[in-house]
């Protein structure tokens, strides 16, 4: 068949493309992603214990000194900003529990993750992005890859159950064979793993405790094991790894060594408040009763030295967090170490997280190997905010408008990789100039043409 016939019908698979709206998937020009997240991995967890397969990594690939996750430092909110690459206020997963200030309903952590209406707030996660740009993906237990979004789900998605245990060691090998026969017999893309240790432990032990130790070099074997999967998959020369977490952990402090904070010592719950979200760490929101909203935060503003107290429009903006609808009136941080109680002291936990997101103990990890990035390469610190950029330019995706920056990571990608995606050279756009203005005042020279720029120019975390 000649003429306008045949070049009609070899057109029509673009057209059709078009007409979705979704761009028609190319031929492969990039390599398949990992991105593995272990709970509550603190920076600095490998460095009392042997860990010979992470040693190994930092050898073979890319360790930066230390990540800094978003405030606040929790497990669904932390994960939402990785896989989005907006900062919480923008993506609104504000906490790990879904609540309704009208029922007063809260939500666990765990049955929140089958909540679509607590993830799906018109940002995207990178799992559907990528499936609208041909790639195929899988979310194993990772926060968010449950919901829908914009009626959308992940392609594959395996959520925790109630009862899933956090700690066992053949299980977790076990998913690693699952993720990769996921990548070399059915060939997706783009896969997200989660592992709830060293977390788990931390909060049951504390993080300054042989069983976290323990915990760590079961980690680390398991991470053995992963190096081992890939070789025997034949995925080394095919797979990009990421290895990361949400937030650090650090000890906690009780009585009779300090005063707790225990916050019916200065304010009357019956009277004042109308709902709260307390007895959840070093975190919490009040809801005051209508007309009540000056009183509680007179009341609890200077109540403890370890407590800190804001109104919602008066809250810190280098935290990004406050402006969110579902935020409420009252927002309270306490020092590290310290739980924010409500009516009564019902916490156990020798360990945790939810604090300001500048102390080192809140801090976490960054590994990454695989064809594409370089060898034996130490970063300097940055915020998690930038992976999401960087996963996106390893899977070839035009990302959706987010804060982070591909110049943070740019340095880890070996000097052929533009050569190998074909990526446009790396010249300014009229879509990014604004953003690009605002890098080169923080002295940052490169800055990808297929970023959207956003409403408002994206902010680095400087606190390196």
């Amino acid at each position: 068949m000649t003429g306008p016939r045949a070049l009609a019908l070899l057109l029509l698979p673009v057209l059709l493309g078009w007409a979705g709206g979704h761009p028609v998937p190319r031929t492969k020009s990039f390599r398949k992603l990992l991105l593995i997240s272990f709970d509550g991995f603190r920076w600095d967890y490998d460095q009392d214990v042997d860990t010979p397969n992470m040693d190994r990594l930092a050898q073979e690939g890319v360790k930066a000194k230390y990540l800094t996750p978003p405030f606040v430092t929790m497990t669904s909110p932390s994960h939402f900003t990785t896989i989005s690459g907006r900062w919480i206020e923008d993506h609104g997963v504000i906490h790990n529990m879904m609540f309704n200030t009208e029922t007063l309903w809260k939500y666990s952590f765990k049955t929140t993750q089958n909540k679509t209406e607590w993830w799906d707030n018109g940002v995207l996660p990178l799992w559907i992005t990528a499936q609208r740009q041909g790639r195929k993906t899988a979310s194993f237990h990772y926060p968010g890859g449950g919901a829908k979004y914009q009626g959308e789900a992940v392609q594959r998605s395996l959520v925790e159950s109630h009862t899933h245990p956090n700690g066992n060691e053949t299980e977790w090998r076990q998913n690693i064979d699952i993720v990769m026969n996921w990548f070399t017999k059915e060939d997706f893309d783009f896969v997200t793993l989660y592992y709830g240790e060293p977390d788990s432990v931390g909060h049951l032990y504390g993080p300054d405790t042989e069983n976290r130790r323990a915990m760590i070099q079961q980690i680390d074997r398991t991470i053995g094991y992963l190096l081992e999967a890939i070789g025997r998959h034949s995925l080394t020369e095919h797979l990009n790894v990421i290895i990361t977490s949400d937030h650090g952990m650090t000890t906690m402090k009780k009585k009779p060594n300090i005063t707790e904070i225990l916050l019916r010592n200065y304010i009357s719950f019956k009277d004042l408040v109308q709902f709260d979200i307390v007895d959840y760490g070093g975190f919490g929101m009040l809801l005051p009763k209508p007309g009540q909203e000056e009183a509680v935060y007179q009341a609890l503003k200077n109540a403890h030295p370890h407590l800190n107290v804001y109104k919602k429009e008066e809250f810190p903006e280098r935290f990004h967090f406050a402006k969110h609808e579902r935020v409420l009136p009252i927002v309270m941080y306490a020092d590290p170490g310290y739980s924010i109680s409500g009516r009564i002291i019902l916490y156990f936990n020798k360990g945790d997280h939810g604090f300001d997101n500048v102390y080192m103990d809140m801090k976490t990890i960054f590994r990454a190997f695989g064809p594409d990035f370089k060898k034996n390469h130490l970063a300097e610190p940055f915020d998690s905010i930038h992976i999401y950029p960087l996963m996106c330019k390893l899977l070839g995706v035009t990302p959706e408008p987010h804060n982070g920056s591909l110049a943070v990571t740019q340095e880890m990608l070996v000097d052929t990789y533009d050569q190998h995606t074909g990526a446009l050279p790396k010249r300014l756009s009229k879509k990014c100039w604004n953003n690009e203005k605002h890098y080169l005042a923080l002295g940052l020279t490169e800055h990808s043409p297929a970023e959207p720029s956003l409403p408002r120019p994206a902010k680095l975390g400087a606190k390196f």
